[in-house]
């Protein structure tokens, strides 16, 4: 890939990860993030701070890989036997570029179902992705996924939207 990706490479970057963590290959996921990425759920609709207020989810990339090595875990009884997702994506938009500072957003709807023995759980929202090349490679440095009903009350995530 040249320095300034193409809005196609951008799409297809968001549908790759998705098929990552569908394939339950978290390694490989956690390397499209930069080293100063995040992942972020807000609890709220339009939440603008995940600092100064709850959030679902606000993660860096040592607690993402502190999950994906529970996850692994012999002891982890919670995934045994382990669960399974599936993303259905709409296509992605690149919402805005800034090929001077090397900065992408895009914005996907999808469905996400988790699953683990007789239980499935639904989820839709949105999924931002902040994007920058690193190294001639584009790496997340924000994953935003915005859920329909954040504001519900949910049992546990196991794995990844």
């Amino acid at each position: 890939m040249s320095t300034v990706p193409t809005n196609a490479q951008l799409v297809d970057f968001v549908v790759a990860e998705a098929r990552m963590l569908d394939d339950l290959r978290f390694e490989d996921w956690l390397a499209l993030f930069a080293d100063d990425g995040f992942y972020w759920m807000p609890l709220a609709h339009g939440q603008t701070d995940p600092k100064l207020h709850a959030s679902l989810l606000y993660e860096d990339t040592l607690l993402l890989k502190v999950r994906i090595e529970r996850l692994h875990g012999a002891r982890t009884f919670s995934q045994q036997p382990r669960s399974r997702c599936h993303h259905l994506l709409q296509q992605p938009t690149v919402e805005s570029r800034d090929d001077a500072a090397g900065v992408y957003v895009t914005r996907t709807a999808f469905h996400y179902v988790e699953t683990r023995l007789d239980d499935q759980t639904l989820y839709a929202g949105w999924a931002t992705h902040t994007l920058v090349v690193v190294d001639g490679a584009l790496r997340i440095r924000l994953k935003r996924v915005d859920l329909v009903n954040c504001d519900a009350a949910f049992g546990n995530m196991q794995l990844f939207m």
